[in-house]
């Protein structure tokens, strides 16, 4: 009666690429550039950025540790339903927040900042629709069959590997030179990216 969790570790390991979007969003990559000259607006601008960030990042990385837990537990097609279908929803509307803040930030004081900008929350809210279309998927799902519901959720985790692959251009390009500089100076953006790249540890003891 393992059917469901083959297909699900497959599911755990596309929605890893989840939190490197963050990551791509958290101005923790190197950025180009050592020109240090202090820029008051940017600098204010990667804040409020940040600040909208930090909390979506400990959400998306708290749905990736329950799909995570579910790989651990011998859980039922029902209970693996369930938690996904949560944890799609959540990384959806942290998806959509993290645009909102974005967009809310307006365009950063940068040669095409305005295009950046508008790009990057295109592609969050983009990335929110998607998780959202998963989610119907998964409550779609029968889990009377174990066969069938492991056919489905083979082709949700596809999906999803194709989601994680599909790429963070526009947000890799809002956080190159002066931007990523500036958010990697903020805080908020430092813990959001500790909390995206953490290993998602499902301690046994207490399932």
């Amino acid at each position: 009666m393992e059917g469901t969790k083959p297909v699900n570790k497959k599911l755990a390991a596309a929605l890893s690429g989840g939190a490197v979007l963050v990551l791509a969003l958290s101005g923790c990559s190197s950025s180009s550039g050592a020109d240090d000259k202090k820029n008051d607006a940017l600098d204010t601008w990667a804040k409020q950025v940040c600040d909208g960030v930090q909390p979506q990042a400990k959400k998306i990385e708290a749905a990736n540790a329950a799909i995570q837990k579910e790989t651990s537990d011998n859980s039922s097609p029902a209970d693996v339903q369930k938690t996904d279908a949560q944890a799609f929803q959540d990384m959806s509307d942290a998806y959509k927040a993290i645009g909102a803040a974005v967009s809310r930030a307006g365009a950063p004081d940068v040669d095409n900042g305005q295009k950046k900008q508008q790009d990057a929350v295109k592609e969050l809210n983009d990335l929110g629709a998607s998780y959202a279309a998963l989610k119907q998927q998964v409550d779609k799902l029968t889990t009377k069959d174990q066969a069938k519901f492991a056919d489905g959720l083979k082709d949700i985790a596809t999906q999803l590997d194709k989601l994680s692959k599909s790429g963070s251009d526009a947000l890799k390009n809002l956080e190159e030179g002066d931007v990523g500089q500036a958010m990697a100076k903020q805080p908020s953006c430092k813990s959001a990216s500790a909390t995206a790249s953490a290993p998602a540890s499902a301690s046994p003891a207490n399932g």
